[in-house]
């Protein structure tokens, strides 16, 4: 599984999960989904940094005149 696929399971799976739950006296909270799509917002960008082309792609032009 890819990271970014992983990425989207975590947001989709704490979006259908409840914010915050409380059993036995221990409280378990979830980071918010902004900072979740932030985060990935995030790590999306210095991947793209890290790329060979910085995200651009090159192509060579020519024109098809006589």
């Amino acid at each position: 599984m890819s990271e970014k696929q992983a990425m989207e399971d975590n947001i989709r799976g704490n979006a259908a999960g409840p914010r915050s739950a409380e059993v036995d006296g221990q409280k378990v909270e979830q980071h918010s989904l902004p900072d979740l799509i932030a985060a990935d917002e995030y790590l999306a960008s210095k991947k793209a940094i890290k790329s060979r082309t910085s995200g651009l792609k090159f192509s060579k032009l020519s024109h098809s005149g006589a």
